[in-house]
């Protein structure tokens, strides 16, 4: 993947409801898992989109209801963002002006490193490397625009 799209304000860009593919690859076990759902991106009072992310992930054979919540919030630089956890806490910054962006979280003693890409106005890919002593692991999503 060479090719990225630049995209000038990150939330507009993320506003919205997506088809997520996501793929988990536990290189220490060997184990892959694969998760399948929607992500929606809403308003939140204030400024800021809530990212509501709701599927199923499969591992090692067994279906699960999986979900999560983030909020992402205006950055310090126009057309920028801070992502948030649920409870509020920094998890990274993002900005997409170049089409790609890398951005780390510590993790206890794992460094989590993630490379956000745009590919186009209807798709991007999220690919996270998680490492350290607890988590060897390689998370590869994929999003389609529903809407």
């Amino acid at each position: 993947m060479g090719e990225f799209w630049p995209v000038p304000d990150v939330l507009a860009f993320l506003a919205g409801r997506w088809r997520v593919r996501r793929s988990v690859r536990d290189r220490a076990s060997g184990h892959d898992g694969r998760f399948t759902g929607t992500t929606e991106f809403r308003p939140l009072d204030g400024g800021g989109l809530l990212h509501v992310e709701s599927g199923t992930f499969v591992w090692r054979g067994v279906a699960r209801p999986a979900e999560r919540t983030l909020r992402f919030l205006p950055g310090s630089a126009p057309g920028t963002a801070d992502v948030r956890f649920a409870d509020g806490r920094f998890f990274h910054g993002l900005d997409l002006s170049t089409g790609r962006h890398v951005a780390g979280h510590p993790c206890a003693a794992d460094l989590y490193r993630g490379e956000f890409t745009a590919l186009d106005a209807g798709r991007r890919r999220t690919v996270w490397r998680v490492g350290g002593p607890a988590k060897d692991l390689v998370l590869t999503t994929d999003y389609d625009r529903e809407d």
